[in-house]
């Protein structure tokens, strides 16, 4: 029996983890996410989000294929990922803004499912680690071969992993960040409704380049599809933008649902507002993103939603600014903000 459990065990460690690096690879993750998430910062480095889906793989083969000392290592590895990643889920669904997860590529709300997902994965990584030194040094799990009893360890395991993988997020409500903002009608952008109130009309947001402060290119429409992006679009030249921008923070705090990011014409390295912390600053020196939406002045607030299509705004001034993230709250949340906010 221990044989049996010694092969299933690591086998499905092991799919587990490829499939997941796969995944990834299919489906990038972005730093934003990880910080919604939880990671440390000092783990969030665009390299190693990069080699992350690698490690993954790398790691799912160590476990097929090494036993003795070497699977030990691989599988006390697995324990501490899967550790780490039962920590941030955990966390992440205590918070009242909730989060979301890339865990299988898409990204999916934390859920009560994720987490009891997660338990079991670690619960299944510690038991694979009493188990995998038993097998071949080389060769590992796949060396030893499936007997009788181990095809069926292997049928309980991978079904009982398969189920909680693929299980519908059916308490997604439940501290899940919000899937998409709703339209808000703003000044900006208002046209009589046939019963005489005044719509927002919704255009599809540019899919123009953007750079991010850290020099990596990324393509508007996409970064605003994991999350809402409250876009701020500010001068260092501007005297009204410094009040917006000094407001940013409170702005975040306000708006946990959505990322809020400056918006400036300078590239990174010219610009006194690059901020690489996440959500990091956009820079559009070509003017794409301006020319795309409005031809607006600074500073300007404009919302987009994760299904492609402008949510709110352009708004302009400090002022309007400021009841632009009201009247998002107020979306969001059905009552203007207990704030200073107009």
């Amino acid at each position: 029996m221990l044989e049996s459990f010694a092969v299933a065990l690591p086998l499905t460690m092991a799919v587990v983890m490829v499939a997941s690096g796969i995944a990834k690879l299919r489906h990038p993750d972005d730093l934003g996410s990880w910080q919604q998430l939880g990671v440390p910062a000092a783990l969030r480095q665009p390299w190693l989000l990069r080699l992350h889906p690698w490690g993954e793989v790398v790691l799912g083969v160590a476990l097929a294929v090494l036993g003795g000392i070497l699977g030990l290592l691989a599988a006390l590895v697995c324990v501490v990922l899967m550790a780490a990643y039962t920590w941030m889920v955990v966390n992440a669904l205590r918070r009242p803004e909730g989060a979301e997860c890339a865990c299988f590529g898409a990204r999916k709300p934390v859920t009560r499912v994720t987490a009891v997902r997660n338990v079991w994965l670690t619960a299944v990584s510690v038991a694979s680690a009493t188990v995998i030194w038993t097998n071949p040094l080389f060769g590992g799990a796949v060396a030893t071969g499936i007997s009788e009893w181990s095809w069926i360890a292997v049928a309980v395991v991978a079904t009982i992993t398969g189920l909680l993988v693929v299980w519908p997020s059916a308490d997604a409500s439940n501290g899940a960040v919000a899937h998409a903002v709703p339209a808000v009608p703003l000044r900006a952008s208002e046209t009589p409704g046939e019963d005489g109130m005044l719509d927002y009309v919704r255009t599809r947001t540019p899919a123009v380049p953007v750079t991010l402060a850290d020099g990596t290119t990324a393509n508007l429409r996409k970064l605003a599809s994991h999350r809402p992006l409250l876009l701020m679009a500010v001068s260092e030249t501007c005297g009204a933008c410094e009040q917006v921008v000094a407001r940013i923070g409170h702005y975040r705090e306000l708006l946990p649902e959505v990322d809020v990011r400056v918006l400036v014409m300078d590239t990174p390295e010219h610009s006194s507002l690059t901020d690489v912390n996440e959500p990091q600053s956009l820079h559009d020196p070509e003017g794409y993103v301006r020319e795309s939406i409005a031809d607006w002045p600074v500073p300007t607030a404009v919302l987009l939603g994760i299904d492609g299509m402008l949510a709110g705004g352009p708004e302009s001034g400090s002022e309007g600014v400021d009841a632009f993230v009201g009247d998002v709250y107020e979306g969001l949340h059905g009552t203007r903000p207990q704030s200073s906010l107009a």
